[in-house]
């Protein structure tokens, strides 16, 4: 890390225009989302007794992300993201003006609720990823995970503020009005995006189609194990971590004894201690690797659930939930920016859907799951049965490590041209055979060897669909890297894709060849199908 690096803090980013007018009505987009989220639940819990129902009310929430995250994804990546931001905030403004008018009237039952509530689910699994994917837009490339940071600052600090607000607004005023103040914090972002004047990209390939671009980014994901690891751990901790969200309006009601401004306090608290976690979080990381963060921070969750399910006193549940909350954020911010930084810019909507889609699916997943352990062992038991689990999944964090990613630079290389070709060959003619001629000192092919393994995961994240070396019987210095893609567009969005990080593990591999001149590349179209 420079110095220059060294020098920048969380609250930098803000000094720049563009990100601190998103920044700011995200912030206000937020307390009000978090003001809906208290609306519905405790809604829910005077609608109905059932623990299921009330923990169903955050599975229709993240629920969608499991349905349209993949595509959201790949459309966030293949379309202006300006315009696709402002078509989600205005569906989302709609169906929370619906919600708004027939609560007002006495019309919202418990299937009402859950369906208005997961179409507002629809929206955020259509904005969360492309609303992260700009953020490398709006700020200089040194200041991304200070800007991610600070993303998650003013999650937390509308986390701690939208709960609290949104509690004294039910008590005084009822749901009604919360759902409707949801829906005019949704105007702030149509108006600050309407306003951005964003830069299109520049490309001389037309976009990918839907389909095509869903297999690319799930592709890529699949053959990145850096990305793997940090999804598994995604998995692990949300498995457990999401019964306090699922159950906490029951806790907070049955075993706290607190009405609904006392249930905004709760949340209230949790947010303030996520926002204090930055902080903290900022000064762990100059002192741990993030492998050793997420492990204590997940920890200290799971130690979190365990005292929840076990106490009855108010004083000790809101210091248990500040705890939770530092923690929470150091988790889920760790995750964010590894996944943001190992991801390029071509794909990097779809590979933050595929987060999307392993943390909020599976927190709507696991909520169902503990509501039905909570109608069977209670809402205290389940606390410390989903605590104990988190720490036996602390496991993860030795089988499936954090990359360090302060090095890698994921901008394109720009050094591959165009094949050069005697004829030019349909978009769609393929699949096209790629072979690369090495020649290798005997001495050195192990590591050659080793070197190309390293470049199997570019070819392969890039779009190969098989890849493999092959060495020459009559003449043992030679060898073929030979790799398939499906189309000749395929093969021409690789070249454009190619990253300086990947081209520094290709110069590597070919530092080897020991040849006069350098490795020979041809291209080979299939003329057969099938």
């Amino acid at each position: 890390m420079t110095d220059g690096e060294e020098s920048i803090t969380v609250w930098q980013p803000l000094r720049e225009p563009v990100f601190r007018a998103m920044w700011t009505a995200a912030l206000v987009s937020n307390v009000g989302t978090w003001m809906q989220n208290v609306g519905a639940a405790w809604l829910m819990t005077s609608l109905t007794t059932s623990a299921l129902l009330v923990a169903l009310v955050q599975t229709a929430t993240t629920l969608p992300v499991v349905l349209v995250s993949l595509p959201a994804g790949a459309i966030g990546d293949i379309v202006d993201r300006r315009w696709l931001l402002l078509v989600v905030q205005a569906w989302m403004l709609v169906t929370a003006v619906i919600l708004s008018g027939l609560t007002a009237v006495g019309a919202t039952t418990p299937l009402v609720l859950l369906l208005l509530t997961f179409s507002l689910g629809i929206g955020t699994a259509f904005l969360n990823p492309t609303w992260q994917a700009i953020q490398p837009e709006l700020v200089p490339r040194k200041e991304l995970p200070a800007a991610i940071s600070l993303g998650a600052v003013g999650f937390n600090i509308a986390r701690a503020v939208g709960p609290a607000v949104g509690g004294l607004i039910l008590a005084a005023t009822g749901t009604a009005t919360v759902f409707f103040l949801n829906a005019v914090s949704f105007v702030a972002v149509l108006i600050v995006v309407y306003r951005w004047e964003r830069e299109p990209a520049v490309s001389e390939l037309p976009p990918e189609r839907l389909s095509e671009s869903i297999y690319r980014g799930v592709r890529f994901v699949r053959n990145d194990p850096d990305l793997r690891s940090v999804l598994i751990r995604t998995v692990i901790f949300i498995a457990f971590a999401s019964a306090i969200w699922a159950l906490l309006p029951l806790l907070v009601r049955n075993q706290l004894g607190l009405g609904a401004g006392g249930y905004g306090i709760v949340l209230g608290v949790t947010g303030l201690g996520s926002a204090a976690g930055i902080t903290v979080l900022e000064r762990a990381r100059q002192r741990f690797t993030t492998n050793q963060v997420v492990i204590g921070a997940s920890a200290l969750f799971g130690l979190t659930l365990v005292v929840l399910g076990l106490v009855h006193a108010v004083a000790v549940a809101l210091v248990a939930v500040a705890l939770g909350g530092l923690a929470w954020i150091s988790v889920l911010s760790s995750l964010n920016t590894a996944v943001q930084t190992l991801s390029p810019e071509w794909v990097r909507a779809r590979t933050l859907s595929v987060f999307m889609l392993c943390f909020l699916g599976g927190m709507a997943v696991s909520s169902l799951g503990w509501g039905v352990v909570a109608d069977h062992l209670g809402t205290p038991m389940t606390f410390v049965v989903a605590g104990l689990g988190l720490l036996v999944g602390l496991v993860g964090g030795v089988r499936w490590r954090f990359p360090e990613t302060d090095d890698l630079d994921l901008r394109p290389s720009q050094e591959w041209s165009d094949p050069q070709t005697e004829f030019e060959p349909t978009p769609d003619a393929g699949p096209i055979l790629v072979s690369v001629e090495y020649r290798i000192d005997p001495t050195t092919a192990a590591d050659f060897l080793d070197a190309m393994r390293e470049l199997e995961g570019v070819r392969r994240r890039n779009g190969a669909r098989y890849w493999n070396v092959f060495r020459d019987t009559e003449t043992p210095d030679r060898y073929f890297e030979v790799y398939v893609t499906g189309t000749w567009m395929a093969h021409l969005r690789e070249h454009e894709r190619v990253s300086v990080a990947d081209r520094e593990i290709q110069k590597r591999a070919t530092s080897f060849h020991v040849g006069d001149e350098p490795p020979e590349v041809t291209h080979f179209v299939s003329e057969i199908d099938g």
